[in-house]
């Protein structure tokens, strides 16, 4: 069923009630799990995520008959690196954990205050940037992102900064390239089009099959931080233009 389909709307909204019954008591009972967890490793949290974001991908699947195909798989490298993905959505900040190697996010310290959700965050080194704060919040992610790289970690960005709708751009902020370019890592695009089942501040989820399109590593050596998004985005876009169905 192609996104927009008004015709079943009725079944849509028992399918999404049935998601949405059981995902926010996902939330409650695997955030108090990861409370729990504060002892052990990074590595002993991500693998009890893991096991949430698996529950929550086939709880889609189920309730709301909404799948994901990748493309790209062979582009995820052995060491770290810094992802930028399109954000259109809850789907990616939830499926791409599946799909990417251990990697911490880059979000706004806002979400820090959301309960068990963002306390979960706080416990798997999430880099919390204040917005507003410009050149200070750069030099955070410099020297925070910088860290978490070495430790072996990947670093996911949402460049655009906020969820963007299905057929817009939104402004490519900087600061991840700067990363790059200051630390030497390589930049991995993400394009997908989850806004297009599961909607920003919408209830229904539509079934389908959400596209995932991973690109080749964009290498660091000899370029700015401009060139670097410019690449980046230009990737991100055109895969894009090709995978969104609805406007």
């Amino acid at each position: 069923m192609r996104p927009g389909n008004t015709s079943a709307y009725p079944v849509l909204w028992v399918r999404s009630l049935a998601f949405w019954i059981t995902f926010p008591v996902s939330i409650i009972l695997f955030g108090s799990l990861l409370l729990l967890s504060f002892p052990f490793s990074l590595l002993t949290r991500w693998k009890i995520i893991q096991v949430w974001v698996r529950f929550t991908t086939w709880w889609l699947k189920v309730t709301c008959r909404l799948k994901y195909e990748v493309q790209g798989i062979e582009n995820i490298i052995d060491g770290p690196a810094i992802v930028f993905s399109k954000h259109q959505s809850t789907w990616e900040t939830i499926a791409l954990q599946e799909i990417f190697p251990p990697h911490v996010w880059v979000a706004k310290r806002e979400l820090m205050w959301l309960p068990f959700f963002g306390w979960g965050l706080a416990l798997m080194k999430t880099i919390a940037i204040k917005r507003g704060t410009g050149r200070s919040a750069i030099t955070q992610l410099v020297q925070q992102g910088k860290a978490r790289l070495e430790e072996g970690l990947w670093i996911l960005i949402f460049p655009e900064g906020t969820r963007i709708p299905p057929g817009e751009k939104g402004q490519y902020r900087i600061g991840g390239a700067i990363l790059a370019e200051k630390t030497g890592y390589p930049i991995i695009p993400v394009a997908h089009n989850a806004g297009e089942y599961w909607p920003r501040r919408s209830f229904i989820k539509h079934p389908g099959t959400i596209q995932v399109r991973i690109g080749p590593p964009i290498t660091v050596e000899g370029k700015s931080p401009q060139l670097l998004l410019k690449e980046a985005s230009e990737w991100i876009e055109a895969r894009m233009s090709e995978i969104t169905t609805s406007h």
